[in-house]
């Protein structure tokens, strides 16, 4: 999920031609590009989105969005590095069937079995069975 996420400006800097400010998400800094904000100050409030401050907020409504942000568990996962984020998904349950082709009931059966297990229960068959021998969407080889 991609949110909007307000944040403090610490800190303005140049790189180039662009303005980076070093910006405070309740005590999680991450650099953010400010040039669509050209207004805006150290100590402003800003929207960011995906490393982009795209408006200023005022500071009451900065902060009490920070903390909604926090009691639901939002603000470490939206600003997680990429390290933690996939760090995390790797301890998270994983479906056998990510594209929701299996029903509840046949989800839960398969968790835990490993990729060959599957394989060898017939699963991969299905697959393969689908797979065009011929024309658009065939496999091609190339040598």
């Amino acid at each position: 999920m991609c949110l909007a996420i307000p944040g403090r400006v610490d800190e303005i800097l140049s790189e180039g031609d662009l303005r980076i400010g070093r910006v405070n998400f309740g005590g999680i800094v991450k650099r953010v590009c400010l040039d669509y904000v050209p207004d805006i100050e150290v100590g402003d409030y800003a929207i960011v989105h995906v490393g982009f401050a795209i408006s200023k907020l005022d500071a009451e409504t900065a902060e009490k969005t920070l903390e909604v942000f926090r009691q639901m568990g939002m603000l470490e996962e939206e600003l997680a590095s990429e390290e933690e984020a996939f760090a995390r998904a790797a301890k998270a349950p994983q479906s056998p069937c990510p594209d929701g082709s299996c029903s509840a009931e046949e989800a839960s059966q398969q968790v835990g079995k490993s990729a060959s297990q599957r394989v060898s229960e017939g699963e991969l068959k299905f697959v393969v069975s689908q797979v065009p021998k011929s024309g658009p969407g065939a496999p091609r080889i190339r040598g």
